[in-house]
Order: structure tokens, then sequence, then C-alpha cells
């Protein structure tokens, strides 16, 4: 089983703190359209086996009209075996969720939408410009709800300027809506950003790690009261609504890539494309893929699984890192988490290696403490 990610590189505007790729003039969005189905085309070969998932990226794919998502599909019918019950996510912002974008959505395979609220307090998505206001974050949840069942949305805390108690008004509304699932992220400062550069100006105040860590500590206790499960550092689902398109990536199945400045993975390589819209179409007209591949070696890949294992519920299992790596590996691992056991950051659990709750905000920070670097 396998998953196809597409990138869609449009924006109507740049949010202050993004670093993802993407371009806010749409001038080249059918060209594009039109490159995305012939690199799925061109592509259909690196796929083993069944696609499972398949997720719409970005930028904003909710910019895509009803013809280029039909097109898109079309590419990925014709050239690829996908499962009867695919989870087939489209990320989209609330302003581009009208009741007919909203119904179009719903007609078409998409089956599960993921909303990039944000936050729920106009002074939040001002700072970080982001393009809908506080109303359209809740009309554009409500209007979903109609039409689908399976709904994530992004919420941001660690904002300079956020109290606890808006936090915990963020997550108070995004209950009162009944999501099933809601993904949250810590704001960071990206290099060459608006969000960065502002900061640096002394236009607003730094971003700090300790009113994050608090923010992120009230996240936990309110949702997993409400009945939701922390199942990745990240990430918060009730019952039945876990991505499986993350899952799978946190799990290291295979996946595609489709689009600019999409990375791909097969289990021993990774590969990305080119993150400039000119240069893929341009390669794409001519039927060659704009990629880069990089050859893992069994350090990366342990390394990998490490970090990705950890920041779940699932955690590392010890017998899988011997399997795929070897007893040498094995003893590795267990060798250094025994300090890490010792001040209690990881525990076991059934054979497992956790991040404990003391830990679990510095997750990746643990994780790079096991990792293995390959000596010259």
């Amino acid at each position: 089983m396998a998953g196809i990610y597409i990138h869609i590189p449009f924006c109507k505007q740049a949010c202050h703190y993004c670093d993802f790729h993407f371009s806010t003039s749409v001038k080249k969005k059918p060209a594009m359209v039109e490159a995305l189905c012939h690199e799925l085309e061109l592509r259909k070969e690196e796929i083993p086996g069944e696609v499972e998932t398949i997720y719409f990226g970005g930028g904003t794919p909710s910019l895509l009209e009803k013809e280029e998502l039909e097109k898109i599909f079309k590419g990925i019918y014709e050239n690829y075996s996908v499962v009867e019950d695919p989870e087939i996510t489209l990320e989209a912002n609330p302003d581009d969720l009208s009741e007919e974008k909203i119904k179009m959505l719903a007609d078409s395979p998409v089956n599960r939408l993921s909303i990039g609220v944000q936050s729920f307090f106009e002074e939040d998505l001002k700072l970080m410009n982001r393009a809908h206001n506080e109303k359209e974050a809740l009309l554009s949840i409500q209007a979903a709800k109609k039409y689908f069942n399976n709904i994530s949305i992004d919420l941001i805390y660690g904002i300079p300027g956020m109290s606890n108690d808006r936090w915990k008004e963020n997550l108070r509304i995004a209950l009162d809506l009944e999501v099933p699932h809601i993904s949250s992220y810590a704001l960071t400062v990206e290099p060459r950003t608006a969000l960065n550069s502002m900061i640096e100006k002394g236009k607003i105040a730094p971003v700090e790690e300790g009113p994050a860590r608090e923010q992120y500590e009230i996240m936990i206790e309110v949702l997993e009261k409400a009945g939701f499960e922390n199942y990745e550092f990240s990430n918060f689902g009730k019952p039945g609504y876990f991505s499986r398109n993350n899952t799978a990536y946190w799990f290291g199945k295979p996946y595609l890539g489709i689009g600019p400045s999409a990375h791909s993975f097969d289990g021993l390589r990774r590969k990305w494309n080119v993150s400039n819209n000119t240069l893929y179409i341009k390669a794409l007209e001519k039927g060659e893929i704009p990629v880069e591949i990089e050859e893992l070696s069994a350090e990366d890949r342990y390394n990998e699984l490490v970090m990705t294992r950890l920041r779940t519920k699932w955690g590392v299992s010890v017998d899988e890192v011997e399997r795929s790596f070897g007893k040498d590996y094995k003893e590795y691992l267990l060798r250094e988490a025994a300090r890490l056991i010792k001040n209690g950051m990881l525990e076991w659990k059934e054979g497992r290696l956790h991040v404990s709750r003391k830990g679990k905000f510095l997750s990746d920070g643990i994780a790079a403490e096991l990792f293995r670097v390959e000596e010259e």
C-alpha cells in the first residue's frame, strides 16, 4: 500500500510564517494542472501495489476549480490502482469554502477536508496575514459539516500576545463545532519569512518556547478530556478519525510526491522535485521529471524511524529495529535510551520505547539523542 501527495503551489496571499513553496500568482495554474497530470503518468511505475491515501496539500488546494480537480483525479485513476475506500484529503482555507465550493468537493472523490483555521481570533489571523477572518472560520466549518463527516482543522499556538485564556477559548470553540480531528502546531520562525523580518525589526514580540509549551500542555489536557487521542505529537483524533495519510508516513510506508517541491519515498530512496513553478512546468512539457534523488544509508533510515515513531502513540519497537537493521542497532538504541529512561524522558510500554509525558514537548530533541551518526 502507498500514498500519493499532490502539491498545489498557489495561495491568495503569503502568510507571514510560511516557508512552503507557493506562488501568489495563479496565471500558471492551467499549465501546472497539465504538468501534474503528465508527472502522474510518467511516474506510475513507482507505486508498488495499490494506493490507499491521496493528499492534496500546498499552497492552497481549495483554489482548484471543478474541472482542474476532475482532470487530476482522472490522471490518478487512469494510471494507478486505488483501493475501494481510499482516504482522500484536500487542504482548504476558510475563505474558499463557500457552500457552492463545498458541494463541488463533496461531489468529487474527496472525502476528508483539512481546514486551515489557525485561530478563531481576528488579532491572531491579522498577525499571521491569513486571508480569512474569524467569521469565515466559523461559517466554513459549519457549512462543511453538512457535506463531510471527516473534517480536520489546523490551529496554531505560541503566537506572540496569545494568552492561555485565549488559547483555551480557541479549543473551546473547536470542541463546540464538534470536529473529529485537530492538528495543532507551535508557531515557528523560519528564515526568510515575513515573521522573521518583523521580529528582527522589533515590530512584534519574539516567539517564546515557554508560553508555547504551556499551551501545548493545556491542549493535551483539554482535548483528552473531550475524548480525543494525542496519537502523534501535533495530531489529535477521535476514535476512527486518525489521519490514514499521516499515519502511513510515520510508519515509513512509500509515497509518491507530485508537483513542484513535492517529496517521495520508496523505503530506500528519497526524491524531491524542483521548487520552481516555471522550471517544473518546462521540464514536464519536455517529458522530463525535474527530480533529485538521495540514497538513504542504514543510519539515515534508522534515524528516520526513531524520529517519526517517537512522535506517535505507538513508539519505537525494539524488535522492529533489530529486524530492519540488525542486532547492533538494537543494542545501540537500548544503550542510548538507558539514560533518557533514567531521567524520565523515555519509558517502556510493552516492548516499545515511548516519550514520557514529561518529555513530550521535547520529543524531536529526544529522538536526536538516539540518532546514529555515520562514521567517516
